[in-house]
């Protein structure tokens, strides 16, 4: 997305809340590189302070180092500003299965805690990270946002939980909300280590030393594996969208695109083979299917579309281009 100066007005400033993390320091860096102002809330449980140490002298950033689960920490964000962008969860369908006490806490007592912050605060527009996991058992593709299964893990539960409340506030306090139902997300920062780490950062941190990836199942499993750029784009377009129509509904931020992840790592060793030669022989080692796991991923991006003017510019291929030079840089 390119640079067009203010995206709000000097006068209004946005709370990311997660803004330590993969998506959430994108956000930032793209907020103020466009001349906002810029509240970050984050325990630092996933994110990383040096997501964002080159914003922390900027006069324009705030760092507030607290929990969403903490209803004073909320209320102190959002009482300076006008926007939210929430984003600060406890991801990860394997993690919700192991401890399903602890992602509640954070996915649905913590959105609540912000969504009463938000209220309280008047805030302007309450835009949140929801989850293609909502659609759980449904088979159909590819997903529409009216179409939704049975959730099949903890996490895809707090997410679809998210998406409740946020229509109860909508309609009971009159606050807006937008939920953007991500798509596998990817790109520059994510963090490929630890039992829960995405799928591509980790299979590129393997294949950079040699090791053979682990595939769960025959790899026919597909995602819309989705650019980190697309989902900036989504952010700042539900942000600022004066349509409307747009408002308290929730759509998918995919680029439209499914990839099996046996292709997947097809492309990652011949990009990756141009860095180093060796990679392209690795072999694959495919193991059990995991718990929770949904078959196959496919987003229907069309009311994004015509309700935000959301408009992805990366494909699969163009993303892993431009992230592959950071990867390499930092995943070694």
């Amino acid at each position: 997305m390119s640079k067009k100066g203010l995206l709000i007005s000097n006068d209004h400033s946005v709370l990311v809340t997660g803004g330590a993390g993969f998506i959430g320091s994108n956000l930032c860096d793209f907020l103020i590189q466009n001349g906002n102002k810029v509240v970050c809330l984050d325990n630092f449980a996933t994110g990383k302070k040096e997501n964002i140490s080159h914003l922390l002298e900027n006069e324009n950033f705030q760092l507030i180092e607290g929990d969403i689960r903490n209803m004073e920490d909320c209320i102190k964000a959002c009482s300076l500003v006008d926007y939210v962008l929430h984003q600060a969860a406890l991801g990860s369908v394997p993690r919700s299965i192991k401890d399903p006490i602890t992602s509640n806490e954070v996915n649905v007592t913590g959105f609540l805690n912000m969504l009463v912050a938000a209220r309280d605060s008047d805030i302007k527009r309450f835009v949140y990270a929801a989850s293609s996991s909502t659609y759980g058992d449904s088979k159909g593709l590819p997903k529409m946002e009216e179409v939704i299964g049975k959730p099949l893990s903890p996490y895809a539960i707090t997410k679809y939980v998210n998406e409740l409340y946020a229509d109860i506030f909508a309609k009971t306090y009159g606050i807006e909300t937008i939920g953007l139902r991500y798509f596998n997300v990817f790109g520059k920062r994510q963090d490929p280590n630890g039992a829960y780490a995405a799928v591509i950062p980790k299979f590129v941190m393997q294949l950079m030393k040699h090791q053979s990836p682990n595939i769960n199942g025959d790899g026919t499993y597909s995602r819309d594996f989705t650019y980190i750029d697309n989902v900036v784009q989504a952010n700042i377009k539900a942000l600022t969208t004066k349509n409307k129509r747009a408002a308290n509904s929730v759509y998918n931020i995919a680029f439209g695109e499914r990839t099996s992840l046996n292709d997947l790592l097809s492309i990652l060793k011949d990009y990756l083979s141009e860095y180093d030669p060796k990679i392209k022989d690795i072999n694959t080692i495919y193991g059990p299917l995991r718990e929770g796991d949904v078959p196959h991923s496919l987003a229907s991006i069309q009311k994004a579309q015509d309700l935000l003017n959301y408009q992805p510019t990366h494909n699969l291929k163009r993303g892993l281009k431009e992230a592959l030079s950071w990867y390499w840089d930092n995943l070694k």
